[in-house]
């Protein structure tokens, strides 16, 4: 028979016990007094089926949040092995085991070392075995059982927002919905009413009211005007134990916002406005400004403002500024104090935007009335016509009157007007103006063919005030007299064959005229009367303005008569008859016998615009001629030497060129001359700058000649003071040359170049005289003379 063995686990629940350290405090555990003891024995299969029966033992509560001072008892592990004889050892592990909760191994009393919270962690699997303490073998299988912390109500309701924000539009019903708040509580919602939360306003009433299981706000006043109080603020609680007495609470703050309606209609402050406006206010400018008051915001406070009525419907107008909702009184067209002084509107201000919900209130729209002052101003003088347009015939004589422009002061003074040409709208003065009556007269002969329209622009001011002047374009339109003769349209040059046969067509004429002709020109063709009864040719009118040129006889010879000059009459039609000679070249030429030209005298008549091949060989041979001479002249001048600046080899002396003057180049040494420096004495009084042309001629300075041995630094300071203070100096930069070696040295020149040029012997016994700076100079020379002498 199989044994089984069995752990007994009391659970004292309410009832002080002795724990194997310290004594427990006492505590109401909330459960009956009494033990809980599971048997499992192994001796018959009834101690197994109450094994089974009573597996709910397992399940054991602790109460959290305990406070006393003591640890916790959970309750007792035993061994039906366990004989008192201190042969058992109890072990314990799991959630919390040795940490949380520890096991007296000798008497296997369960206890919990720290306070518990069931929101952190409700529930505990632990495991529990007896051991024996000299085997280490277990005498009994290893037990689990499980603690669950008893639930207190130690969570007040949280929200899931400290603050809620809403809005509702203004005037709504009576229980409109405004926002849901929301509520947790983290005791345990399946014990008692620890969790059970219950919704009620503090701060709000009468205005909103909440529902106490859902947390719905809604509106509990009727008609809340946003132009009264626009923000609310509503403070919720939430309380749990179904909000009985001893539960916790949480509060929240929601701030309700009343969003507008078009609930308002505008309204003007002041029934009557008044502006002033001067006469000369231009169109489109702004006159002033009227606002209508409308309490809404935004859309709803839009405003569109009209001009309804009164005598100024058509002077003015009106427009809405956006930003400002202002309406502003803009000019239509020109004012005239003298003609109206006062306008009376009517402006009607209406809401764009109106919510039919509301009409009851009365229409959304108000009027005001607006009185305009036009004012008096000085104005200048008003034309009688926007523009002139005047027509004289070209042949009038000077001083002709083609046209008169009027203006006058339009204010009651009646200040009287001159009148004048503006003089850039009429260069040539062709045209001039009477200052008093405005009528326009020629001062200049006039001509349509040169230029048909004049533009001209007169001024009229006020004699009082010149200032006030006003403007108009006059247009003369001139008009045309038959004053030009027609013409030939081209030059005519043709030929007529030696064979030709009489009445042969030989050209045909056509002719042109600078007038105008309403009804279209009309020419008339005809020989001179010279020329009509002792020519060798025709000419027939074809009226329609072109004529033909017909041979009169038979043969012509150019040996005998190689050019005619025929003499063409041609009129026209208009008044008074104008008329011109013009005359045709006709060149007699030999041709085949199908009139094909062959030769004539005028070698230009068959080539009127090439060249004889001749004539381009000789034009080819200059051009290579020209090539050839500009090659030898470029070859010439690179084989030209270029003057040495010395030209001696015996000249020693310095040659400085200035390239900082805008003078002939290196090549041009004239603008300085150096020799005037090194002899002071040889300055020429006349000599003046040849690079400049002096604006007022100063006689040169003489400059007083250096004395002997005179010190270099007082020469310099010398030539320097001249220099500065000579008034025939160049205005700019340029180099001054002060290099003078002085006359009279006592060691006279030490140049061992100079010293070439004399012919006798030096004795340069003296170097020796001059100290050791000259020794090594000495010992030189002295050995080149006692070399010589050996």
């Amino acid at each position: 028979m199989r044994t089984y063995h069995c752990f007994w686990l009391l659970f004292w629940a309410g009832q002080p016990h002795q724990s194997f350290l310290t004594p427990l405090s006492k505590r109401t555990s909330g459960f009956p007094e009494k033990e809980k003891v599971l048997v499992l024995s192994g001796n018959s299969r009834r101690d197994l089926h109450r094994s089974k029966r009573s597996w709910m033992w397992n399940q054991f509560f602790l109460l959290e949040e305990y406070t006393g001072t003591d640890y916790q008892y959970v309750g007792k592990l035993h061994s039906d092995q366990d004989k008192g004889d201190g042969s058992l050892k109890y072990i314990l592990s799991g959630d919390g085991a040795g940490d949380l909760f520890i096991i007296n191994e000798n008497t296997g009393d369960i206890q919990a070392t720290k306070r518990l919270d069931r929101e952190e962690k409700p529930v505990y699997i632990l495991r529990a075995q007896a051991i024996n303490r000299r085997t280490g073998r277990p005498v009994e299988p290893e037990s689990e059982f499980i603690i669950k912390i008893h639930d207190i109500n130690d969570n007040e309701p949280m929200f899931t927002k400290d603050i809620y924000n809403a809005s509702i539009p203004e005037m709504s019903d009576v229980g409109t919905f405004v926002v849901q708040v929301t509520a947790t509580d983290a005791d345990d919602p399946t014990y008692g009413n620890s969790a059970k939360v219950v919704y009620s306003i503090l701060q709000g009433q009468p205005y909103f009211s909440v529902e106490s299981e859902t947390g719905i706000i809604k509106t509990a006043l009727l008609n809340m005007d946003r132009e009264n109080r626009e923000q609310y603020q509503v403070v919720i609680q939430a309380k749990d134990m179904g909000g009985q007495m001893g539960g916790l609470s949480g509060t929240t703050t929601v701030n309700i916002t009343l969003t507008d309606v078009n609930d308002n209609p505008p309204r003007f402050p002041q029934s009557t406005y008044q502006f002033r406006a001067p006469e000369s206010t231009p169109p489109d400018s702004p006159v002033g400004r009227i606002k209508a008051n409308d309490a809404d915001v935004d859309e709803n406070a839009e405003i569109e403002y009209s001009i309804t009525e009164g005598d100024g419907y058509d002077m003015f107008g009106i427009t809405t500024d956006k930003n400002t909702q202002e309406g502003i009184i803009t000019v239509k067209k020109a004012l005239d104090f003298e003609n109206k002084s006062l306008y009376i509107l009517k402006v009607e201000a209406t809401n764009t935007h109106v919510d039919p919900r509301f009409l009851y209130l009365g229409p959304f729209k108000d009027s005001a009335t607006v009185r305009i002052q036009v004012e008096d101003v000085d104005e200048p003088p008003v034309f009688s016509r926007p523009a002139y347009i005047m027509e004289v015939k070209e042949d009038v004589p000077i001083n002709s009157v083609i046209g008169t422009v009027t203006a006058q002061d339009p204010d009651a003074a009646k200040n009287p007007v001159k009148y004048s040409v503006d003089r850039h709208t009429d260069m040539d003065r062709v045209f001039n103006i009477n200052s008093g009556n405005g009528s326009i007269f020629t001062s200049k002969p006039l001509d349509r063919e040169t230029l048909l329209w004049h533009n001209i622009t007169v001024i009229a001011a006020e004699i009082n005030n010149p200032k006030q002047s006003s403007r108009v374009p006059v247009f003369i339109k001139v008009l045309d007299v038959n004053d030009n003769a027609p013409e030939f349209a081209m030059f005519y040059e043709t030929f007529v064959c030696e064979n030709a046969k009489a009445e042969q067509l030989i050209q045909t004429l056509s002719a042109v005229d600078k007038d105008d002709s309403y009804s279209g020109h009309q020419f008339s063709f005809s020989l001179a009367p010279e020329a009509a009864s002792s020519s060798n040719f025709t000419l027939q009118d074809n009226r329609d303005n072109t004529a033909g040129i017909f041979t009169r006889k038979t043969r012509y010879n150019r040996h005998e008569m190689s050019t005619y000059f025929l003499p063409v009459v041609i009129s026209d039609n208009d008044y008074p008859i104008q008329s011109s000679t013009e005359t045709v070249t006709i060149r007699v030429c030999a041709c085949d016998h199908r009139g094909k030209m062959l030769s004539c005298n005028a070698e230009a008549l068959i080539h009127p615009t090439g060249l004889s091949t001749g004539a381009l060989i000789a034009i080819l041979l200059c051009i290579i001629i020209l090539l050839v001479t500009v090659v030898l002249f470029a070859a010439l001048r690179r084989q030209r030497k270029k003057e040495p600046l010395i030209i001696s080899k015996e000249d020693i002396r310095d040659n400085i060129v200035s390239y900082n003057d805008e003078g002939g180049g290196e090549e041009d040494t004239q603008a300085f001359d150096i020799g005037t420096l090194r002899n002071p004495e040889a300055i020429d009084d006349n000599k003046l700058r040849r690079d400049i042309v002096p604006e007022t001629l100063f006689m040169p300075r003489r400059t007083a000649a250096a004395r002997d041995n005179t010190d270099v630094r007082d020469f310099i300071n010398q030539r320097l003071k001249e220099n500065d203070t000579d008034p025939t100096a160049p205005p700019y930069d340029s180099l001054a040359t002060y290099a003078y070696e002085g006359n009279g040295s006592v060691a006279e020149s030490l140049s061992s170049l100079e010293s070439v040029t004399t012919d006798g012997d030096q004795d340069y016994d003296y170097l020796s005289d001059w100290g050791p700076r000259f020794k090594k100079l000495a010992d030189m020379y002295g050995t080149m003379d006692s070399d010589k002498d050996s």
